[in-house]
C-alpha cells in the first residue's frame, strides 16, 4: 500500500478506509495456532495484528510516521466493531482486542464499504442547481468547466501573472467607458479567483463534489488577508469572538517557556501540566472543529497531496483552504499551531506527559479540535494526526497572507472594469477577457500526464537539492545518494556519465588509469 495513493474526490475517507482493509486482508500473514490445547489454522494473534498494521500505517504516505501503536490498536478494534475481522469462534461487534496473544481471523464476507451513492435524478438537479448558481456566483460568460491544462505543482506570485488574457485593443479601450465596480463584484472576484487557484493545485476536474461554492465566503477571505498582525495573525473586531485571556495567558506561558514575561506564574512542581490541561480542556469543549465541519471533504483530499515530492503543494493548498475559514477559527488555529510548534522544539519543555513525547502529545490531544468530521469516520484519527503534524511543521507558510492571491483579484477586477459594457448609441460591446483552457483529454491522456508532471516535480527536487548553496558537501552528497536510490532513472537521466557527477563537486571522475603493460622479460635456460 506504500506505493498506492487513494486520488482526490468525493467520500475519500471510505475509499482510504476499502484501501486499508484491503491491503490489511491480503498482506496480513496467517498461520497455525495453538491456544487452550487446540489447534487453529489460518489465523494471527492481536499482538501480530497490531505489528503488521502499525508498519503499513506509517510507511503509507497517507497516515505517515506520526501514527501511534494506541491508534494502531484502536484502528483495529474498528476491524472487529465493522468485522472485517472476527475473533477464533466467530464473534466480532461488541468484543474488545488488546496488543496481546486473543486469536483473530479473517470473515468470508468482503470488508469493504460502499460509496453513498446519490439517486440520478438527484444528481441531475443538483447538477443543474450548481450550474445556475455557478452563473450567479461567477458571472463570467467565457469560461468553462474544464481544468486548466497544467495540474498546478508550484504556485507563486508568478503564476498569477500566467493568466493569459486577451487584453482589449487600446481604440476600443479609450472608446468605452469604464464599469463602476460594486462591492458584491469585489465579492464575487475573490471567490472565483481562490476557486480557480485551488481547483488548478488540486488538479481535479470539478471542485463539485469537494466543496460547494456557496460554502466560500468572500467577507470571510477579505477580512483573514486584511486584518492581521505584523506577525501575520488574525485581528477580531469584536473580542467576543476571541480566545478567553485566561486561554490566551496560559498559551504564551508555555509558548514562551520558561521565558513567560509574567512574573506572577507560581513555580510549584507540575504547574506546567496544569497549564496545559486548562488549554487542552477549552480546545476539546469547542463545538466544533477549527477547520469546520463544512470543509471536511475539502481538507481530507488535501491529505493525498502530504508526500515529500508534493510537499510545495500541499503547502500552497492547505494556504488557501484556511482563507476560508471563518476569522475567529482562522485566529485560535494559527495560536494553536504557534504554541504547539514552539512547545514541540522547546529543549528546555518539562515532560508534559508520563509515556509520550512533547510533539506527540500536541498531536494526540489537539488532533481532533482541529479535523473530524460531523458524522463520525473510522479513520478521522489517523487522517487529523497526519495534518496536524504537516500543519505543525509549516505553519509558518500555510497560515501566512498570500500576496500572489492579492494581485490576481486587483487583475481580475481590472479586466471587468473594462468588460462587458455596451455604450448607448452606437451598440459596441467590449469582450469579456478570454481565460486560456485546455480542451477536454481522455482518461489515458490523464494518467499520462500526472505522471510526466509527478517526474517533472521530482527532477525540479533534484534540481534544488544541486543549486542549493547553503547545502554543506557532505549532506549534499547524503541527499544525492538517497535521491539516486528512490529514483534512479531521474537521477541517471542529470548524470548520464560519471565526469557529469564528479563535476558538480569539482572531484576528478573516478575512473582508473589503465596500468602500464610491462613487457615480460625472457628467461634463459639454465642449461649450457
Amino acid at each position: 500500500m506504500e506505493n498506492q495513493g487513494v486520488p482526490p474526490g468525493p467520500y475519500r475517507a471510505t475509499r482510504l478506509w476499502n484501501e486499508v482493509t484491503t491491503s490489511f486482508r491480503a498482506g496480513m500473514p496467517l498461520r497455525k495456532h495453538r491456544q487452550h490445547f487446540k489447534k487453529y489454522g489460518n489465523c494471527f494473534t492481536a499482538g501480530e495484528a497490531v505489528d503488521w498494521l502499525y508498519d503499513l500505517l506509517r510507511n503509507n504516505s497517507n497516515f505517515g510516521p506520526e501514527v501511534t501503536r494506541q491508534q494502531t490498536i484502536q484502528l483495529l478494534r474498528k476491524f472487529l466493531k465493522n468485522h472485517v475481522i472476527e475473533d477464533i469462534k466467530g464473534k466480532w461487534g461488541s468484543e474488545n482486542l488488546d496488543d496481546n496473544s486473543q486469536l483473530f481471523r479473517f470473515p468470508a464476507n468482503s470488508p469493504l464499504k460502499t460509496l453513498p451513492r446519490r439517486h440520478p435524478e438527484l444528481r441531475k438537479n443538483r447538477i443543474e442547481n450548481f450550474s445556475k448558481d455557478k452563473d450567479s456566483i461567477f458571472k463570467l460568460r467565457n469560461l468553462s468547466r474544464r481544468t486548466p491544462k497544467k495540474h498546478g505543482l508550484h504556485f507563486s506570485q508568478e503564476n498569477a501573472e500566467k493568466m493569459n488574457c486577451e487584453i482589449i485593443d487600446e481604440h476600443q479601450e479609450n472608446s468605452i467607458d469604464n464599469r463602476e465596480i460594486s462591492q458584491k463584484d469585489v465579492e464575487e472576484a475573490w471567490r472565483y479567483v481562490i476557486l480557480i487557484y485551488l481547483q488548478t493545485i488540486l488538479g481535479v476536474s470539478s471542485l463539485e463534489e469537494v466543496i460547494n461554492p456557496k460554502q466560500v465566503i468572500p467577507q470571510c477571505i477579505m477580512y483573514n488577508m486584511t486584518n492581521t498582525s505584523k506577525h501575520g495573525v488574525v485581528i477580531l473586531q469584536d473580542k467576543s469572538d476571541d480566545l478567553p485571556h485566561w486561554v490566551l495567558s496560559a498559551m504564551k506561558c508555555l509558548a514562551n517557556w520558561p521565558r513567560s514575561n509574567d512574573m506572577n506564574n507560581p513555580t510549584y512542581v507540575g504547574f506546567e501540566r496544569d497549564v496545559f490541561r486548562t488549554i487542552a480542556d477549552y480546545f476539546l469543549d469547542l463545538p466544533e472543529p477549527l477547520l469546520t465541519f463544512e470543509y471536511y471533504e475539502l481538507f481530507v483530499n488535501i491529505l493525498g497531496l502530504l508526500q515529500p515530492h508534493l510537499e510545495r503543494v500541499a503547502i500552497d493548498a492547505l494556504q488557501l483552504c484556511c482563507l476560508l475559514l471563518p476569522p475567529p477559527n482562522r485566529r485560535r488555529l494559527q495560536l494553536l499551531m504557534r504554541m504547539i510548534s514552539r512547545m514541540s522544539q522547546n529543549v528546555d519543555m518539562p515532560q508534559l506527559h508520563d509515556a509520550m513525547g512533547t510533539r506527540s502529545l500536541m498531536i494526540h490531544t489537539f488532533s481532533r479540535c482541529v479535523l473530524r468530521c460531523a458524522e463520525e469516520v473510522d479513520l478521522d484519527e489517523l487522517l487529523a494526526a497526519r495534518l496536524v503534524s504537516f500543519l505543525m511543521d509549516h505553519q509558518q507558510e500555510i497560515l501566512q497572507v498570500p500576496s500572489y492571491l492579492q494581485t490576481a483579484v486587483e487583475k481580475h477586477l481590472d479586466y471587468l472594469r473594462k468588460g462587458h459594457i455596451k455604450n448607448p448609441g452606437d451598440g459596441v460591446i467590449a469582450p469579456l477577457p478570454t481565460y486560456s483552457y485546455c480542451k477536454q483529454i481522455s482518461a489515458q491522456e490523464f494518467d499520462e500526464q500526472k505522471v510526466s508532471t509527478s517526474q517533472a516535480a521530482v527532477a525540479e527536487l533534484l534540481e534544488n537539492i544541486i543549486k542549493n548553496k547553503s547545502l554543506p558537501v557532505k549532506e549534499k552528497r547524503t541527499k544525492l545518494k538517497q535521491f539516486q536510490k528512490e529514483y534512479p532513472l531521474i537521477y541517471q537521466k542529470r548524470f548520464p556519465t560519471s565526469e557529469s557527477e564528479a563535476a558538480l563537486f569539482g572531484d576528478k571522475p573516478t575512473i582508473k588509469q589503465p596500468m602500464l603493460i610491462l613487457r615480460k622479460p625472457k628467461f634463459r635456460s639454465l642449461r649450457y
